[in-house]
């Protein structure tokens, strides 16, 4: 299984950015898809989560702002962040739970993109 992530780069405070992440490979069953975020000199932490059944879970810091959303057909998953301020500056990092046709779950991550919104 294979995660590809695109749509990072560099925005004013305020302004707008997607990130995209598509998966590929042997994936008989997709459990969850989430959006992970990590800062210079801090932990990885979750920002947004979207199962299965499409039930939507998001960090307290971006509730209102982050919008995760999902084209089943495509095995893509979406972050569309508004009103970005700097400290969404981060590395954003796509997680990936399958499970397998005997019921063994997986994890996968992303590459990470690049998220900067100068103060």
């Amino acid at each position: 299984v294979q995660l590809v992530e695109s749509g990072g780069g560099l925005v004013q405070a305020g302004g707008s950015l997607r990130l995209s992440c598509a998966a590929s490979g042997s994936i008989f069953a997709i459990v969850s898809m989430d959006w992970y975020r990590q800062a210079p000199g801090k932990q990885r932490d979750l920002v947004a989560r979207i199962t299965s059944s499409g039930l939507t879970t998001y960090a307290d810091s971006v509730k209102g702002r982050f919008t995760i959303s999902r084209d089943n057909a495509q095995n893509t998953m979406y972050l569309q962040m508004n009103t970005l301020k700097p400290e969404d500056t981060a590395v954003y990092y796509c997680y990936l739970e399958i499970r397998t046709v005997n019921g063994q779950r997986y994890g996968y991550w992303g590459q990470g993109t690049q998220v900067t919104v100068p103060s």
